[in-house]
């Protein structure tokens, strides 16, 4: 299988994500991760690529409100492909 776009890729993306968005609001990463009930290690970890876990991705779209962009992404692809055979 080709791969367009890496895990590594998208992990790097994804930290500069949050990254801007913490900047966006003026939070440092402590802040950010004491509103998150997380540790401030994770929010660095995360930014820097290097640790993206499906419950920290969701809880800081959620705290920028952009969960539902996340979800309306994913529910788009997957009705795209619904019709589209396994087999």
């Amino acid at each position: 299988m080709l791969e367009l776009v890496t895990i590594k890729q998208t992990k790097e993306e994804l930290g500069k994500w949050c990254k801007l968005q913490r900047g966006r609001f003026e939070l440092s990463q402590q802040e950010l991760a004491d509103q998150l009930g997380i540790s401030r290690y994770t929010i660095q970890k995360f930014e820097s690529g290097k640790n993206s876990t499906i419950d920290t991705i969701l809880k800081i779209a959620h705290h920028f409100d952009d969960l539902e962009k996340f979800y309306n992404g994913v529910k788009a692809y997957n009705e795209k492909n619904t019709n589209s055979s396994l087999y």
